[in-house]
């Protein structure tokens, strides 16, 4: 077996890897180290940045992250969609039409039920 056929892809992982850890690295050791008290404070979760990390979370954090990914990965099927659409046809068109609708209304019932509010 050859192993210079494996070259390139043996490179791509090299290159790959220097690009996502450089960065990471050059950050680490050169970035400011100045924590304070508005860096250290809740922000995204809502709860003390350094606690213990047993502690139970609300209801409301995870509904609205499992609805986010939802609805995420649901428009994420638009692109393929939008780039086939002229080869697809009409039954392409209407079927993601159909798929859109009950978005649309399963967006249209959390709303109703309150899901999207904060409280």
């Amino acid at each position: 077996m050859n192993l210079d056929q494996y070259l390139p892809v043996i490179l791509f992982i090299l290159v790959g890897a220097g690009v996502g850890i450089a960065p990471q690295v050059l950050g680490f050791l050169l970035g400011p180290n100045r924590p304070d008290k508005a860096k250290n404070s809740p922000y995204e979760c809502g709860f003390e940045a350094f606690e213990d990390a047993r502690m139970k979370f609300d209801v409301r954090y995870y509904l609205i992250a499992i609805l986010f990914i939802l609805f995420d990965l649901e428009i994420a099927f638009l692109f393929p969609w939008a780039v086939v659409l002229k080869e697809i046809g009409q039954v392409g068109f209407w079927s993601m039409m159909s798929f859109l609708t009950i978005l649309v209304l399963g967006f249209v019932y959390m709303w109703k039920k309150g899901a999207l509010d904060w409280e």
